[in-house]
């Protein structure tokens, strides 16, 4: 009796761990559908898996922005490869970069900016995953996403208030 609990404890287990592989594989299918949709032109690692939870996108074809999250089984410098390689003929021209612990990439293409973000994955990931994972993280801004340059000037009570003791001592 108890082998028999246990052998049908073993089948849930499996078919648990399963149905979850299986429910994350539809997502990425689908997620790198309409991330292709949206925003065809942005190289991803063929590797990377997306990450569900942080990614945000918002618009479509050049008006595009939003951020999204990658998770890659390969090093922060492979991926530095992969995106000095394959945004040369993507017409993404590279303006800033930095090469450090973090690496940070900014492209510019017809007015809009892309900010890609390379870390080697820490914690338990890195004790459990090795040191060849990193997290890919692309942030994506089109022209115009931005119309005020301060947009949280109503936040600054101290300047509100500087401002309007200048205003009233201005007024006769």
């Amino acid at each position: 009796m108890l082998n028999n609990i246990n052998r049908y404890s073993l089948i849930l287990l499996v078919m648990f761990a399963s149905g979850c592989s299986l429910f994350n594989d539809a997502y990425q299918v689908e997620s790198r559908k309409i991330i292709d949709y949206l925003l065809a032109d942005m190289p991803l690692p063929p590797d990377a898996d997306i990450q569900k939870e942080p990614t945000v996108i918002l618009g479509t074809g050049t008006g595009i922005a939003g951020r999204i999250v990658l998770m890659s089984n390969v090093s922060p410098a492979s991926n530095l490869v992969f995106y000095g390689n394959a945004t040369q003929g993507s017409g993404w021209k590279l303006v800033s970069s930095t090469v450090a612990e973090e690496i940070v990439l900014v492209y510019t293409k017809e007015g809009r900016h892309a900010t890609i973000e390379i870390l080697r994955r820490g914690g338990i990931g890195k004790f459990f995953s090795g040191e060849n994972n990193s997290q890919i993280t692309i942030s994506v801004v089109h022209p115009g996403a931005i119309q005020e340059q301060n947009p949280y000037l109503a936040l600054d009570k101290t300047r509100m208030e500087f401002e309007g003791a200048l205003a009233d001592r201005e007024t006769p």
